[in-house]
């Protein structure tokens, strides 16, 4: 009877056990039925925020060809050396003003130096040899003339006149040769203009077609733009085109001075080079620009461009997005690939497609998920 008893009330300890742990679980599903209620109640009473929508606007005929540039100087070059020594003095910094023939580089020269020295030895020595034989030439042709030297005489000592003769002219030659490497260790600036770049310092070893410094020729500015194959042939030499310079949204004018013929180098693009006209200080090399080439017949332009306000633009350090409606009256944010700008718009190339609604302004602050109400 004692161990009947005993295993009856094991058997109702663990039935009160389970009975425990299912009441437990039922409460805890209970509770986060009901916090998902609450929440899902948050979210229907969250208000709405109201927002104006619009299409996207196409540029189907456009009065212009665009096309993307780059501001470069007319005049610019890599200066280098064709000696090797090293830099003993880099006389110009970055930004710096020069004028033509200024000094920019000066290299050592000492190998030079004891080339001349050999060289003016080599001069004197012919010089010296050259004057003897002119001397017994002139004096063998009057004794032939005389008749007081033979043929064969008056020959040899003409070949020796000859020979001297030479022998100075080829001392000189190597002369003006060393001469003339003497500029390679001094690097003037060929044009007036600005340095843009230095490449060595003092000290360092100069090598044949190695680059030492550039300088870009202050006077005039150009514009190399790329063209599509679809538009090249609207492009004609001596066209007005509108500059528009990205960074200050300042606009220029030109003329087109060439026009590539040939797409091999340029990844299909064709190249079209713009003169600018009077520009100011604030217009700089290496600024990126957007080109207009008007066209007479506006229905020559093949390309469509799809454009949206920039206002509409949400900018993520270097992401551009936009906001569009999703399904529920949701705002979707929507990354975008974006070309060139056409004044307060915007070209887009990827991101968008031309059925599709964004939206233009809200009236309170946008999110990703945030519901909105369209006005």
């Amino acid at each position: 009877m004692t161990i009947l008893k005993i295993n009856f009330n094991l058997k109702n300890l663990k039935m009160k056990k389970y009975f425990t742990i299912i009441t437990s679980f039922s409460l805890l599903l209970a509770l986060l039925t009901s916090c998902n209620g609450e929440k899902k109640e948050t979210i229907a009473q969250e208000t709405a925020i109201a927002v104006k929508v619009s299409g996207i606007s196409k540029n189907e005929n456009s009065p212009y060809v665009t096309a993307s540039g780059k501001i470069e100087a007319e005049k610019s070059a890599n200066l280098s050396t064709r000696m090797m020594g090293y830099v003993t003095k880099v006389n110009v910094q970055v930004g710096q003003k020069v004028s033509e023939g200024q000094l920019l580089v000066s290299i050592n020269n000492t190998d030079l130096q004891a080339k001349k020295a050999q060289v003016d030895a080599s001069i004197l020595q012919a010089t010296a040899g050259y004057n003897n034989a002119k001397k017994d030439y002139d004096r063998f042709v009057a004794l032939f003339k005389q008749q007081s030297a033979s043929q064969k005489e008056l020959d040899d000592m003409t070949a020796r006149y000859e020979m001297a003769k030479a022998g100075l002219e080829g001392a000189k030659q190597m002369r003006n040769e060393v001469m003339s490497q003497f500029s390679y260790s001094n690097i003037t600036a060929p044009f007036a203009g600005a340095v843009t770049n230095t490449f060595v310092k003092e000290g360092d070893m100069a090598n044949p077609g190695m680059p030492l410094v550039s300088i870009e020729g202050a006077s005039k500015l150009q514009v190399l733009a790329m063209v599509s194959e679809n538009n090249i042939n609207l492009i004609k030499k001596g066209m007005p085109v509108k500059v528009l310079v990205k960074s200050s949204n300042e606009n220029l004018t030109g003329k087109v001075s060439e026009v590539s013929t040939s797409a091999t180098n340029t990844g299909g693009q064709y190249l079209v080079k713009i003169n600018l006209d009077k520009t100011d200080g604030s217009v700089l090399s290496g600024m990126f620009v957007n080109v207009q080439f008007p066209l007479e017949n506006k229905k020559q332009v093949v390309s469509e461009t799809v454009l949206i306000p920039e206002s509409a633009l949400v900018k993520q350090g270097q992401l551009t997005g936009v906001y569009t409606i999703g399904t529920d009256n949701v705002a979707i944010l929507r990354w975008l690939r974006t070309g060139k700008t056409f004044g307060d718009h915007v070209e887009v190339l990827s991101g968008l497609s031309a059925d599709e609604q964004y939206i233009v302004s809200a009236e309170g602050k946008l999110y990703n998920g945030a519901i909105v109400k369209i006005q």
